[in-house]
C-alpha cells in the first residue's frame, strides 16, 4: 500500500511557528485534540472544509499546504468557496482536458456519479480527490476551488 503524504509537515510547521497547540487547532476546527492529531500526522485525511479554515486562519494558499507551491499566499485570495462555482471550474477543467466524467472518475478511482455531483455543486470535492486532480494535472487547488483566478496551472 502506497501512503501519500498530502500536507507533509506544513500543518505542524504553521501551527508551531506561532506557538499554537494541537488543542488550540482542534478548537479552531471544532474537533477533538485526538482527531486533529490524526490529521496532523496524516493518519486521517483532513476534510477540505477544515483545510480551508486553516488556510484562512494562517492566510496561506491550499497549494502551499499541499506542497504544490512554495508561495504561501496569493494576491486577491478569495476565502469563500462556492460549491456551484467549484463545479463549474471542475467541469471546465475536465472538458479542456477532453475527459468524460467516466474517464476522470476512472483516473481518480471514484464513481462517475461523484464527478457528476461535484460538477453540479452538490458536494464539496473531497480532500483526496482534489489532491489527486491537482497532482495529476498540475492544476492549482486554489484555482479549482475559486479562491484565485491565477495561477491556473502549476509548474
Amino acid at each position: 500500500m502506497v501512503i501519500i503524504m498530502i500536507y507533509e509537515e506544513r500543518l505542524k510547521a504553521l501551527r508551531e511557528r506561532i506557538g499554537l497547540t494541537q488543542v488550540a487547532m482542534a478548537n479552531l476546527l471544532g474537533v477533538s485534540k485526538v482527531c486533529y492529531h490524526q490529521y496532523e500526522i496524516e493518519k486521517d485525511i483532513m476534510p477540505l472544509k477544515h483545510l480551508i479554515t486553516i488556510c484562512n486562519y494562517f492566510d496561506v494558499s491550499l497549494d502551499y499546504i499541499f506542497n504544490y507551491s512554495a508561495t504561501k499566499q496569493y494576491k486577491d485570495l478569495n476565502k469563500e468557496v462556492n460549491l456551484e462555482y467549484v463545479g463549474k471550474r471542475l467541469k471546465e477543467f475536465r472538458k479542456n482536458k477532453n475527459l468524460t466524467q467516466e474517464k476522470l472518475a476512472s483516473k481518480l478511482c471514484i464513481a462517475k456519479s461523484m464527478v457528476s455531483s461535484y460538477e453540479r455543486g452538490e458536494f464539496l470535492v473531497s480532500t483526496h480527490t482534489l489532491y489527486d486532480i491537482c497532482r495529476m494535472y498540475k492544476l492549482s487547488a486554489d484555482y479549482l476551488l475559486g479562491r484565485v483566478d491565477s495561477p491556473q496551472y502549476l509548474k
